[in-house]
């Protein structure tokens, strides 16, 4: 990723409405540089590759392509650009698609926005930022569905791997988890990296949707 103080975000939803505000809210916030809009999917393929910005704020309802192979086209076309997925009250099979194909993150539009300026600074850094209430509304759709058996890959982890995936799934960043268990950063990022080996999961969006499916993590330990 660029190394700079301002991060560049271009926003891509088809109300203008919806464009107008988070234009209007995140340039409240300093540090948070808005780059252009698009109204959709092919623009905002185009303005990404074109404006190569730090995040890219998209709606998964776009017109003429929707969000998922927008999705796909940026992470080929522009890599370097940060792909946070805005997503109505409902959360359907979309959001499954897009954490397979490894979005940065989600959250509902009615997110607030000191938590969207959050989030927006946390996966500019190259975290996952997973809004817990997103991550419940996820597990109750896979409850919904009928899945054959989840294995358990998680016997081996050690009790502070644990506790530190619990903390992942609570939608805290690295530095936090440290901040909250008195670990370094190092030892953090230490503990992630053989969260996801251990569980045989590529980020650590799917290691928390695994962990919760097969019990590793609960709705309890996430909602508290």
């Amino acid at each position: 990723m660029r190394q700079q103080s301002v991060i560049r975000v271009l926003i891509a939803d088809d109300h203008e409405l919806v464009r107008r505000g988070l234009t209007m809210v995140l340039e409240m916030e300093e540090g948070l540089c808005v780059v252009g809009e698009a109204r959709t999917g092919r623009e905002a393929i185009e303005v990404t590759v074109q404006e190569r910005p730090d995040v890219l704020l998209l709606d998964l309802k776009m017109p003429d392509i929707d969000g998922i192979h927008v999705l796909k086209a940026v992470k080929r076309r522009a890599p370097f650009t940060k792909v946070l997925i805005l997503t109505g009250f409902e959360v359907d099979e979309a959001i499954l698609r897009a954490v397979q194909e490894g979005t940065d993150g989600f959250v509902f539009k009615d997110i607030p926005p000191q938590e969207l300026y959050r989030a927006i600074r946390l996966v500019a850094t190259g975290e996952v930022y997973m809004q817990p209430a997103v991550t419940r509304r996820l597990m109750q759709l896979m409850a919904r569905k009928t899945a054959e058996e989840v294995p358990l890959k998680g016997s081996s982890l050690t009790p502070r791997e644990v506790e530190v995936l619990r903390l992942m799934a609570r939608g805290y960043s690295n530095q936090e988890i440290a901040d909250l268990t008195s670990l370094s950063l190092e030892t953090v990022r230490s503990h992630v990296k053989n969260i996801l080996q251990k569980l045989d999961q590529p980020n650590r969006t799917r290691a928390v949707l695994y962990a919760l499916r097969s019990g590793l993590v609960t709705m309890n330990e996430i909602s508290g």
